[in-house]
C-alpha cells in the first residue's frame, strides 16, 4: 500500500495552484452535487466535489489528475468546512490522488488471492516498463500504486487503471493493455479470459447447473 502523504506546500505549488477555481461547468456540477443534501448539509458533498477538482487539474495537466494542496483548500472554502476536514477524507481514500501521477494510474492488488494468481508477476511487467511505485514515469504517461483488495478476488489477479479495471491478468495480457493505452487506445475492461463474461465460474458452471434456464427448487434432493 503506497504510503498517504500530500505534496508539500512549497512556493512553486503556490505559484502553480493558487487562485485555482472550478470551471463553469464543473461549478454547475459540484452545486448539483450540494443540492442533493438538507439545507446546512452541503458538507456531505465533499467527496463528490473533491473527485470533480482531481478530475479538473487530469484535464489542466493531462494526467489522471491529484489534489494539490490550494485545491483541497478551495473544496474547503466552497464548502464552508474547515480545511483539516477536507483532507482527512482526501488522506482516507485512495481514489484521491494527493501527489502528481502520470496520464495512467496503474494501481495493482497485491492481497493475497491476486498474490496467489500472480500479482507479482504483473508488478514485474510494470518494472520493465519503467515504473516505480509512487513515482512518475520519464515519459509521463504512468504512475505504479500498489493497492489493498478492490473486491475482484474471483478474477484474480487485477489492475485498475484510472477509472477501469482489468482481470484474469497474465503478463502477457497486461503488457498488450498498456501498449494499447500507450498508443491512444481504449482496451477492453473487465475479464481478460477468452470466453468470459463476468465473474462466473470459468469453463462454466460444475454445480447447480439446473439454476442457469430457469428457478430449480433443489430442497427435495438435498
Amino acid at each position: 500500500m503506497a504510503g498517504r502523504h500530500i505534496a508539500p506546500d512549497t512556493p512553486e505549488l503556490r505559484k502553480r495552484w493558487g487562485g485555482w477555481t472550478f470551471t463553469d461547468a464543473n461549478r454547475e456540477k459540484a452545486d448539483w452535487h450540494i443540492a442533493k443534501y438538507p439545507e446546512g448539509r452541503q458538507k456531505s458533498a465533499v467527496m463528490p466535489l473533491l473527485d470533480l477538482a482531481q478530475r479538473q487539474v487530469g484535464e489542466e495537466t493531462d494526467t489522471q489528475g491529484w489534489l494539490p494542496l490550494p485545491v483541497i483548500e478551495y473544496v474547503a472554502e466552497y464548502l464552508d468546512m474547515p480545511v483539516i476536514r477536507v483532507l482527512e477524507v482526501a488522506t482516507f481514500y485512495m481514489m484521491y490522488n494527493l501527489v502528481p501521477v502520470g496520464k495512467f494510474h496503474v494501481q495493482v492488488c497485491g492481497t493475497t488471492p491476486c498474490m496467489l494468481r500472480g500479482s507479482d508477476d504483473l508488478f514485474e511487467t510494470c518494472r520493465k516498463r519503467g515504473m516505480a511505485t509512487g513515482k512518475v514515469s520519464g515519459d509521463g504517461l504512468w504512475t505504479l500504486t500498489e493497492v489493498e483488495c478492490m473486491g475482484n478476488c474471483a478474477t484474480a489477479p487485477m489492475v485498475q487503471i484510472n477509472d477501469d479495471n482489468y482481470e484474469d491478468l497474465t503478463s502477457e495480457r497486461l503488457d498488450a493493455i498498456l501498449d494499447a493505452l500507450a498508443a491512444g487506445e481504449n482496451p477492453k475492461a473487465g475479464t481478460q479470459e477468452p470466453g468470459r463474461h463476468t465473474s462466473e465460474p470459468a469453463g462454466g458452471p460444475t454445480t447447480l447447473k439446473e439454476m442457469v434456464d430457469a428457478n430449480h427448487d433443489y430442497r427435495g434432493e438435498w
